[in-house]
C-alpha cells in the first residue's frame, strides 16, 4: 500500500476477499448479498450497508493477525471498539 493513498472501503473488500481466496460470488454468498452487490462495492458504485460492514468486520476479526491489520488500516474505529 502506498503512503498517503486514501483508504477506500472498496480496497478493503477486495483485499479481504483475495486473502480469503474467494471469488466475488463466494464472498457474496458468505455475506448473504448478490454477486452484483459485491461487484458494485469493489467498483465504488455503492458502499456496503451497516449490516454488511458489521459482517465484514466479523470476518476480519476471525482471520487473526492479517484481519487485525486490515481492521487497523481501514476501520480503526472498529478496532478501538473491540479493544474497549
Amino acid at each position: 500500500m502506498e503512503l498517503g493513498k486514501p483508504l477506500k472501503i472498496s480496497d478493503l473488500i477486495r483485499e479481504l476477499r483475495q486473502q480469503l481466496e474467494l471469488s466475488q460470488e463466494k464472498f457474496a454468498a458468505k455475506l448473504g448479498v448478490s454477486l452484483r452487490t459485491v461487484n458494485r462495492w469493489e467498483n465504488e458504485s455503492t458502499v456496503p450497508s451497516q449490516m454488511a460492514l458489521k459482517l465484514i468486520e466479523e470476518m476480519l476479526q476471525k482471520m487473526g493477525k492479517p484481519g487485525k491489520r486490515l481492521l487497523n488500516e481501514y476501520l480503526p474505529k472498529a478496532e478501538q471498539r473491540e479493544d474497549s
